[in-house]
């Protein structure tokens, strides 16, 4: 028996994903829509010995084929024509939503209709008379709530086409009067774009009229989202909140609960660890240089980088929290007046956010966006949303040479990010990316309060990149950066004569008035382009076998204690800044070679950030030393 093909439609933030998800689980398939590269998913489930084919199409708010999502949905719904159309419907804006169900009714498609957020609808004091609508829509009509994953069984017991055909087959008075109202506007000797003004009336009238006979609103329910909004959207008061959140966002990651965890952390690494480690190699007999390579090189270099795994799983995990809540969904909204002066709306913003992560999703996030312009542009300037691998350098300079005030000097380098991202989006604007912004309408979710499940798993889905490159990448170029301290082309050298003070020694002079001009700053730099985190790890490794570190002392305080002599309070946050700012890992330069199909801008994607960090930081430590805050 051939599989049951079933399309997931509806508007963006009805729940649509939670309920392929929840009805395919880990079953599922991500490739991309033909010629564009948009996320196609699909899903199985099996229903007794039916084997069904869900689809997830993207979200839209119509069938007009304006935008790109639009036009992929009613391209797969006209040319694929899939079996029947489960439409997820956000029951407390139902009357926009109902908007694209009329055209999915009008087009003759199989349609179950799923009222999705019962809960935030009755919150609003919407009473839907479920057998009414179904009744006047022509189509079956089930509610749910998907969070909780109630009226998820129901929902699967309605997959199936002859129950909708049944339903159909009843027929809609209502709803066929609404059609042959459509053949009479279309058929009129108006112009096109009078015709299409009238069909728009014609579907919000028949709205209106379903809704009349089958919804009861409760007038004076003022629910706590327009309470909240009022506050934390106000064009005033918007963008501190926004800033304060952050600020209290890295107090829990650098004061109250990541850098507590870290600590303990860093001392087992650097305690019982090691010394089971090395007491073993002792035993077996291992010679000196094993000893040096396991120790020095690989718990140097990857513990260096793992301490640093709590402080990246609490800001990923607040993140997560605050993805979940419906508020970054409102920063986007309250960015949009700024992102319009570079040409973008804020819908642009919403994949800078996710930079905040990780710049490859950000980057794959820009799909997303409706015109090749504005996807080119916001590729060019996500990267400077400060990724979590970036955080072990604040996490390790911040506080060594700003004691106490770690959330401040973070916060700072996040919004110096944001804000280049801006200035350079202006400056490509008038240059390359002329043009103005397209109109930005934007579903704002309901304010929720995710389950711990939902925050758990992003959370996951977020750190495990990193947790995978320090397994990875991170080993492998600490062995790589041990064998190269540790010999020349001689032979066994002492680190200072090693090839990789050479290659240091050629890349430093290009730092000499920045502060940090220093061999092992220029290696670290190089090892940053193939992954942020190896900036940690590669000192880890070198001042783990210098003459400067003590064996006695815990993986992050020796690495502190060589990085106080080389470098100043002033020429500490140069180098943050620049490891901000300059060329992303060879990960984003690969997703932006994908994405934009050209290596001229791949090139500049991955130099034009390098120029502009060394650029910035070169002012910030000169302007520095001649305000007298010292070199």
């Amino acid at each position: 028996m051939s599989a049951i093909n079933i399309a997931l439609t509806g508007n963006p933030n009805t729940g649509k994903s939670t309920i392929f998800n929840a009805l395919t689980g880990a079953r599922q398939h991500i490739g991309n829509w033909p010629g564009v590269t948009v996320d196609k998913k699909i899903g199985q489930l099996t229903k007794g010995n039916k084997q069904i084919n869900i689809i997830d199409l993207p979200g839209t708010y119509s069938l007009s084929a304006y935008s790109l999502e639009e036009k992929i949905v009613k391209d797969y719904l006209t040319g694929e024509k899939p079996d029947m159309v489960v439409n997820v419907v956000d029951a407390s804006n139902i009357e926009r939503n109902l908007y694209l169900t009329v055209q999915l009714l009008e087009m003759g498609i199989p349609t179950l209709i799923n009222l999705n957020m019962m809960d935030e609808a009755k919150a609003k004091g919407y009473d839907i008379n479920l057998k009414l609508l179904g009744q006047h829509l022509g189509a079956p009509v089930i509610s749910s709530v998907a969070t909780s994953k109630n009226g998820l069984q129901p929902l699967i017991d309605s997959l199936d086409p002859g129950i909708v055909a049944q339903n159909k087959s009843a027929g809609s008075p209502m709803l066929t009067e609404h059609i042959n109202q459509l053949e009479k506007i279309r058929n009129s000797n108006q112009d096109i774009d009078v015709i299409e003004e009238e069909i728009i009336e014609a579907r919000y009238l028949f709205i209106n009229k379903v809704l009349e006979q089958s919804l009861v609103i409760n007038e004076g329910v003022k629910t706590w989202n327009d309470k909240l909004d009022n506050i934390l959207t106000n064009r005033f008061l918007g963008i501190p909140i926004f800033i304060a959140i952050m600020y209290t966002m890295f107090q829990f990651t650098f004061s109250w609960i990541g850098q507590p965890i870290a600590d303990i952390l860093d001392e087992f690494i650097a305690g019982p660890m090691t010394e089971v480690v090395e007491g073993s190699l002792v035993a077996v007999g291992a010679a000196e240089w094993m000893q040096s390579l396991v120790i020095d090189g690989i718990i140097g270099g990857v513990g260096g980088v793992l301490v640093f795994v709590p402080l990246i799983f609490t800001l990923f995990l607040l993140i997560s929290f605050l993805d979940g809540t419906g508020y970054m969904a409102r920063v986007a909204f309250i960015m949009d007046r700024a992102m319009r002066r570079i040409g973008l709306s804020g819908k642009a913003f919403l994949p800078m956010l996710i930079g905040f992560g990780c710049t490859v999703p950000a980057i794959m996030g820009a799909r997303a966006l409706d015109t090749e312009r504005d996807r080119k542009l916001t590729i060019l300037i996500a990267p400077f949303m400060s990724c979590g691998a970036r955080l072990p350098v604040y996490a390790l300079f911040a506080a060594l040479f700003f004691p106490g005030s770690e959330s401040i000097v973070v916060l700072s380098l996040y919004l110096l990010g944001i804000a280049i991202a801006i200035m350079m989006g202006l400056i490509l604007k008038n240059t390359y990316f002329k043009g103005d912004a397209d109109p930005f309408l934007m579903e704002l979710p309901p304010y929720r309060i995710p389950t711990l499940k939902t925050v758990l798993i992003q959370t996951w889905e977020k750190g495990k990149g990193f947790l995978i490159k320090a397994g990875t990448i991170i080993f492998s170029m600490s062995v790589v950066i041990w064998l190269l301290s540790s010999f020349n082309l001689s032979g066994p050298a002492e680190i200072q004569e090693s090839l990789l003070a050479t290659i240091g020694g050629i890349i430093a002079p290009l730092f000499a008035f920045h502060g940090f001009g220093s061999w092992e700053t220029g290696v670290a730099v190089l090892t940053g382009i193939l992954a942020k985190e190896a900036v940690v790890s590669t000192l880890g490794v070198i001042y783990g076998i210098s003459e400067l570190a003590e064996e006695t002392v815990e993986v992050a305080a020796q690495l502190q204690a060589s990085i106080s002599v080389a470098f100043s309070g002033l020429s500490a946050y140069a180098f943050m800044v620049f490891t901000l700012l300059y060329t992303p890992c060879m990960a984003v330069i690969g997703t932006v070679k994908k994405e934009l199909g050209s290596w001229k801008w791949t090139l500049f994607a991955a130099g034009y950030p390098f120029a502009l960090a060394w650029i910035v930081s070169l002012l910030i430590y000169q302007i520095g030393m001649l305000l007298g805050f010292g070199g």
